[in-house]
């Protein structure tokens, strides 16, 4: 059966354009931060109190900008979130909260691709989220901009728009768990490399896209990340 088998040589790693030069930065892992602003924990019904939680998405989830969208199968409620996204530039597991910036290499936008309707279903029955969060095209990211560490803004605006209307606006300021606490905490789950992206969380309006639509997630002084839905 062995020589029966086709020639599948594996896909390349992942690549995202690093802002500035001819270099890119080769993605590992995509980790997620659940719930992270106030607002959208509200609006999705939650407690603002629990601490972080994570889910991660495949590598080959990414999308660049510019690139077009295929809405995805089994769902009727497409939905978007634009976050702020980490890159992690050092190894490191339990990584004390004061030194935890050094491991961010740079910042991008983000934006969160959820089958809010499957995510929904899967959390009534007590399954993972999965199949609502890691699916194909899920993870549109921009450029990845270095960034000094001591620099990571802790204020900045943050915000989505569908074909030119704004719908989620909000400020890192609000983030329950700011980076380098969010790099802290997951480095006690899992040993963090070069390569790894943390999506740090959404603010409130989340909401329906569709097939036709324009999408364009920015963060204040970092970058925009522009999409559209297709067939």
């Amino acid at each position: 059966m062995g020589d029966q088998i086709p020639d599948s040589s594996p896909d390349p790693v992942p690549r995202l354009p690093i802002a500035g030069t001819q270099f890119f930065y080769r993605v590992r892992r995509i980790y997620c931060v659940g719930r992270n602003y106030a607002s959208h924990i509200r609006e999705m019904s939650g407690n603002e109190r629990e601490p972080p939680f994570f889910f991660q998405k495949p590598p080959d989830a990414i999308v660049l900008n510019g690139q077009s969208i295929p809405y995805p199968p089994g769902t009727r409620d497409f939905q978007h979130e634009v976050e702020l996204v980490l890159a992690i530039g050092g190894t490191g597991t339990n990584i004390g909260l004061e030194v935890a910036a050094n491991y961010i290499f740079g910042l991008a936008v983000g934006i969160d691709l959820t089958r809010r309707d499957l995510q929904v279903a899967a959390r009534k029955n007590g399954r993972p989220w999965e199949i609502g969060k890691s699916f194909d095209h899920s993870a549109p990211v921009s450029a990845i901009h270095a960034w000094e560490p001591r620099s990571i803004p802790t204020s900045a605006e943050i915000r989505l728009s569908v074909n030119g209307q704004v719908r989620q606006h909000g400020d890192l300021a609000e983030m329950i768990w700011k980076p380098p606490e969010i790099v802290s905490q997951l480095s006690r789950l899992y040993k963090l490399e070069p390569g790894d992206l943390i999506y740090t969380g959404t603010p409130a309006g989340v909401g329906p896209i569709v097939v036709g639509d324009e999408l364009e997630g920015s963060v204040e002084g970092i970058d925009a990340i522009r999409v559209n839905i297709v067939e």
